[in-house]
């Protein structure tokens, strides 16, 4: 098991695009690949997985009170 990536920087764009769901069949076979052997890898995926599942975990979505969604209408329709 390799100790230090000297791909780091590339290996963290991987990460990125594969926990975004935007990685091609190519790049998630080579980073499943990589991640056999590299540990620093494997620490960096665990560590953006989390990161990624705590931050979706605090975003809430609020609704803008009904008030405010009202006046916002008004000025569209009286704008144009």
């Amino acid at each position: 098991m390799k100790e230090h990536c000297s791909h780091q920087a590339d290996c963290l764009k991987m990460i990125q695009l594969i926990l975004d769901g935007e990685a091609t069949e190519q790049q998630l076979a080579r980073l499943k690949a990589n991640l056999v052997s590299c540990q620093p890898c494997i620490q960096m995926y665990h560590l953006e997985k989390e990161v990624k599942e705590l931050l979706t975990k605090r975003m809430e979505k609020k609704c803008c009170p009904d008030q405010l969604v009202e006046r916002i209408k008004t000025k569209i329709l009286t704008f144009s």
